[in-house]
């Protein structure tokens, strides 16, 4: 065992923080890639959008997943801007990568990239952005490790990821004051 490996080894848990390396972008990147069917459509022959927002959640999680490498839950989902409607002869691809973090949460961005199967063109059809946390084993919130961003996409997102948190706490105070004027009351009861 050498000197580092030694001192490690004799030190307790409770003297040191815990360090936890950082990750390249590229290493929580995830793909998903489906055919819209018609059983997946709404009344506007296009793609519902609650089913899109749960192949959202889906790979979100995923993402979250491959970061810290332990269980995670969706804290929020902080946007999903539907902007081009996703036809039945379009296929639907979501990207999704972790593009910031804090101690125990994470930023997670979702591309939705619709791709018509007949002409070959492709648009982004939606974006998403969603709030993970990072649970242990005792329940209890564990550190993630920080995320390093290489390309321009993932540098711009990451850049711009604290205001979107700021704006994230203020609406989480927010909607807990609103919560205070709901009833719980069903109006049977």
């Amino acid at each position: 065992m050498d000197q580092q490996s030694s001192d490690q080894a004799g030190q307790s848990a409770s003297s040191k923080p815990l360090q936890v390396e950082s990750k390249y972008v590229r290493e929580t990147r995830c793909f998903k890639t489906s055919r819209v069917f018609p059983t997946d459509v709404n009344n506007h022959n296009t793609l519902f959008g609650g089913k899109l927002m749960s192949y959202i959640d889906d790979i979100a999680s995923i993402t979250a997943s491959k970061l810290c490498r332990v269980d995670t839950v969706t804290a929020s989902t902080d946007s999903v801007d539907f902007l081009y409607p996703i036809n039945p002869t379009d296929s639907v691809t979501l990207e999704s990568f972790v593009t910031w973090t804090g101690r125990s949460s994470m930023e997670i961005f979702v591309k939705v990239i619709r791709e018509d199967l007949k002409t070959g063109e492709k648009r982004i059809a939606a974006t998403a952005f969603l709030t993970f946390v990072a649970i242990g084993e005792d329940n209890h919130k564990v550190q993630v490790p920080t995320v390093i961003p290489e390309t321009e996409e993932e540098k711009k997102l990451h850049e711009t990821a604290p205001s979107r948190a700021a704006m994230r706490r203020q609406r989480r105070e927010e909607s807990k004051e609103f919560a205070d004027y709901l009833t719980t009351e069903y109006p049977w009861e």
